[in-house]
């Protein structure tokens, strides 16, 4: 199964801002093993395959350190294609002593998390055979269970790390709002997503194609946490691939139609939910 192309909706690259343009550029090349594609004097356009971008880092001007308490980004997620890439990330992470914050058995997928320098929240994960995952009324079965570190790096059977293999993709982006209910509108009457799994009160898990999430949105930094300054360290945007035109502008109007603002830009749409998480709409090649 592949949920990251047409004719899913799915995040493909994310835009962040930072509060030192080389100190990033040194963490995501030399820690995660992304390639500079392109950059400037303050920015840098990242990739894993030489072509496509994944990630954009931007140090705005007056930049400030990222405010806790507000909503945005609670982690992207980078997708890995086998178990064996995520166990050699694993075993370099370990060997040059990065700090995790965890890991995690998710039964859909197994994960590991940590922060760059400024304290962006990043999940590197592979995903499990979608043959294993078990729905229930509509909802995919998740969890949060011990990841078993040591079958981990063994799966990646010693081999040397040489950076995100080329196949690498943005899994999923997982969001902090202000207000669940609202925000679920803007994603399922908006965007078109599904719900596929609710985590009490506090997070729901959204996608399309039957994917376990595309989007996650949690209020873990409570419940009417206002929005970032605009030049604070974290998220700027993420890109929503859409499968055709059509979709497209059937979204546009569902988003007009619940009272969110959409705007052209360069030939993209750009809407923003309830809580402020600017998203770039854009179709699939």
């Amino acid at each position: 199964m592949n949920f990251h192309r047409k004719p899913a909706t799915f995040v493909s690259q994310v835009n962040m801002k930072v509060e030192n343009i080389e100190r990033s550029i040194v963490f995501y090349e030399q820690v995660i093993g992304f390639q500079v594609l392109g950059r400037t004097d303050r920015t840098a356009s990242l990739t894993a395959d030489g072509q496509t971008v994944l990630l954009f880092i931007e140090q705005p001007e007056n930049v400030i350190p990222k405010r806790g308490r507000t909503t945005g980004l609670y982690h992207f997620a980078i997708l890995l294609p086998t178990r064996a890439d995520l166990g050699r990330v694993l075993n370099h992470l370990l060997r040059i002593g990065y700090p995790l914050q965890g890991g995690a058995d998710h039964w859909v997928s197994e994960a590991i998390y940590l922060a760059d320098p400024d304290g962006n929240g990043i999940e590197l994960y592979v995903d499990r055979p979608f043959s294993t995952w078990r729905w229930e009324k509509g909802e995919v079965a998740m969890s949060t269970e011990p990841l078993d570190v040591d079958r981990l790096i063994a799966a990646g059977k010693g081999e040397v790390w040489h950076g995100l293999p080329k196949e690498t993709l943005i899994g999923h982006i997982h969001l902090h709002v202000s207000e669940l209910k609202r925000a679920e509108q803007f994603y399922t009457e908006g965007l078109g997503f599904d719900v596929v799994n609710r985590y009490g009160r506090q997070a729901l898990f959204l996608s399309t194609g039957k994917y376990h999430h595309h989007i996650g949105l949690n209020t873990w930094n409570g419940v009417g946490a206002p929005m970032s300054p605009a030049n604070s360290v974290g998220l700027d945007s993420f890109t929503l691939m859409l499968p055709d035109e059509e979709t497209k502008e059937k979204v546009a109007v569902q988003l007009m139609k619940i009272g969110a603002s959409v705007v052209e830009e360069n030939g993209s749409l750009v809407t923003a939910d309830p809580s402020g998480n600017r998203i770039v709409l854009r179709v699939s090649p």
